[in-house]
């Protein structure tokens, strides 16, 4: 028999702070459809925590997301709702995806990452003040 090999993602790690429109849509118990704007608070590889303003959907329920990324990008998912925190003056739903995680941390989660600036190494810059002479000479 073969050892159940239980899917542990090396890259699902950091939540990174970062505010995106998003539209999330659902049907609560009675029927009725909801239809609800806010921003995202942070995105995970897997998830998110949106701030909804006006409605939260239910815990366990599934909640159509459209998330509108710095450029423009819309990404459409399906995620369920895991936790949500019924703050007054800031309602949250934590969501997690179920599915179309490559897409997610493509258009999503990895351009949300923090630029992190490293200074070119010390070799780069004699080269680059031979190239500055060079260029001082064909002129």
């Amino acid at each position: 028999m073969m050892p159940r090999h239980t899917e542990v993602d090396g890259r699902s790690g950091p939540r990174y702070l970062v505010s995106f429109e998003v539209r999330a849509e659902w049907d609560e118990p009675d029927g009725a459809h909801i239809l609800s704007e806010g921003t995202t608070e942070n995105v995970g590889p897997e998830g998110t925590l949106v701030h909804l303003p006006k409605k939260l959907p239910d815990v366990g329920s599934r909640v159509r997301l459209e998330v509108q990324s710095d450029d423009g990008t819309k990404l459409q998912v399906i995620a369920e709702v895991l936790r949500i925190e019924r703050n007054p003056g800031h309602p949250l739903a934590a969501l997690q995806l179920l599915g179309e995680t490559d897409e997610w941390r493509g258009l999503i989660w990895e351009p949300a990452a923090p630029r992190i600036f490293t200074p070119p190494p010390p070799e780069g810059d004699e080269e680059e003040e031979e190239s500055e002479d060079d260029d001082e000479l064909t002129n």
